[in-house]
């Protein structure tokens, strides 16, 4: 690929913004060269803000109207199957935001079609990118912080009942979840990316306060195939706010404690007794001084395009993330201990997260 990356944006809210800042500070390596939402006053103040020449009302019409080598999905998780499907098929790359889909049902879909065009499908899984994530992993190959032994992976957020004034929010068939699928996707990614894929999980979830279809909250015990087991929270009812991994390792414990994105300053180390001096050179070591914006990842899904090869996150790696949230879901849904392969076309949690149906039943009513 010569010149700069040709950038379709689908979908101009908040999330649109964070993508358009980030690709931006990546200068002339990428151009936004269209950007297409159903609401014409909001992609024309988008085209305004960011100097973005074409404007349309929906993905068909940007394709039409622009060329293009790759498009981000910054719309509602509902509209992504579609969305990704209408680009792959034209042989546009697909960048899309997370959830990438509402089900591993839909996700294979976006595989299939992938696997048809010749085009990459990938996800946002910022926090992956980070320096400091980066490495962990590496000294978790190395070895030099000992075996991983357990893991805490919470996601303790506040969203008030107002939230879900916005239509799409709450429900199974547009969010496709509560905070088990859109908000703590991005801890539980990140725990796989840096710990492994998964083995077995077991879970609990509820409706508590919230005016919502889905959960507000859910508890899991997860088991990794290499034996550490991950305590994981998801809650939208926390009013001191604030998301949490931690790994203890045989040597030390390393912590991160942020709430949207992380820098070096988020993450710590405690060395266990006699260890202090080897843990503290492991410390040292890089990579490490780049936080988990949209930035890190936008720039390596650039260099991956510039030399032909699969963009960063690929779908097999973003489907272990999504099948360990319907896992989740069906677990504390039916009270089985879900493994993965466990959830396949004969599952009704293949093609919903909802699944066989939330013991709640009906929605809670906006207070008035």
């Amino acid at each position: 690929m010569t010149g700069p990356v040709r950038v379709g944006i689908v979908g101009t809210g908040g999330i649109a913004q964070v993508h358009a800042r980030a690709l931006n500070s990546l200068g002339d390596r990428v151009v936004i060269a269209g950007a297409c939402d159903i609401d014409e006053s909001r992609v024309r103040a988008f085209q305004q803000e960011w100097g973005v020449e074409e404007g349309f009302g929906g993905i068909e019409e940007l394709l039409d109207g622009v060329e293009l080598d790759l498009v981000h999905l910054c719309s509602p998780p509902g509209l992504h199957k579609e969305q990704a499907l209408a680009a792959l098929g034209r042989g546009v790359h697909v960048l899309s935001e997370k959830p990438p889909a509402l089900s591993l049902a839909e996700l294979d879909e976006i595989d299939a079609a992938q696997r048809a065009s010749g085009a990459y499908f990938a996800t946002v899984s910022q926090h992956r990118f980070g320096g400091r994530a980066e490495w962990l992993r590496a000294r978790i190959a190395d070895g030099s912080l000992g075996r991983p032994l357990t893991a805490v992976c919470n996601t303790l957020w506040y969203r008030p009942d107002s939230y879900f004034e916005v239509p799409w929010r709450g429900n199974w068939q547009i969010e496709g979840g509560g905070p088990t699928m859109g908000h703590g996707i991005h801890q539980m990614d990140t725990m796989l990316s840096i710990l492994g894929p998964w083995s077995e999980v077991v879970a609990a979830a509820a409706r508590n306060a919230r005016p919502v279809l889905t959960e507000d909250l859910s508890h899991a015990i997860v088991t990794l195939e290499n034996g550490v087991l991950v305590s994981v929270v998801n809650s939208l009812l926390s009013p001191k706010e604030t998301s949490y991994l931690r790994f203890d390792f045989e040597f030390a414990t390393v912590e991160l404690e942020h709430l949207y994105g992380y820098s070096d300053d988020n993450w710590s180390i405690t060395p266990a007794p006699g260890h202090e001096d080897d843990v503290a050179a492991a410390w040292s070591l890089g990579p490490h001084g780049r936080g988990s914006g949209h930035g890190a990842q936008f720039a390596a899904v650039l260099d991956a395009l510039e030399a032909g090869r699969p963009l960063p996150v690929e779908l097999p790696s973003a489907r272990s993330t999504l099948e360990l949230i319907a896992g989740i879901y069906a677990s504390a849904f039916t009270g089985a201990r879900v493994r993965p392969g466990d959830i396949g076309p004969d599952s009704p949690f293949y093609a919903s997260m909802e699944g066989s149906g939330a013991p709640w039943g009906e929605r809670v009513a906006h207070p008035a």
